[in-house]
């Protein structure tokens, strides 16, 4: 694995990101997942904390965002930049913020060939495999208290 290569995450505002974002997303979840356009863009964004990742030459490499009730979705990094921190940095960057806003628990729904990803964060299995927009998820969970206990049914 190469090291981290990037040079910052920041949390950012869609009104004034969204030119940034919008094609991160479209580039990986439209054309190299294949994930219809109404399913991309569900409404939800205006209402949603967004996270960037930069590169040393100022360029937006990944982005990331979490809903209110602590469920983070639509993690994106450019396929050039996988592998090299983009992805671990946004989403520590949202638990620092879902810890900030004392919320309890993070929830995300995991592409199954990103399982190992989140468990090394701390996340865990929580239900059973579905299918979304045409690809196979795992409900996660991660407690943010100590005193967070959840149930970890066998996967």
């Amino acid at each position: 694995m190469k090291g981290d290569e990037f040079i910052r995450v920041e949390l950012v505002d869609w009104a004034h990101a969204e030119p940034l974002i919008r094609p991160i997303r479209e580039t990986v979840f439209i054309r190299e997942q294949a994930v219809p356009e109404e399913l991309e863009w569900d409404g939800l964004d205006r209402q949603c904390a967004h996270v960037l990742a930069w590169n040393e030459q100022g360029d937006a490499v990944g982005t990331a965002r979490m809903q209110a009730n602590g469920t983070i979705g639509r993690m994106a990094v450019l396929k050039a930049w996988r592998g090299r921190g983009a992805g671990r940095a946004l989403l520590e960057a949202l638990l620092d913020l879902a810890v900030r806003q004392g919320l309890k628990r993070i929830t995300l729904s995991a592409q199954a060939h990103a399982i190992g990803f989140y468990e090394r964060l701390g996340f865990h299995i929580t239900g059973e495999p579905f299918m979304d927009a045409g690809i196979p998820h795992r409900k996660m969970v991660k407690a943010l208290t100590p005193e967070t206990d959840f149930p970890r049914p066998d996967k």
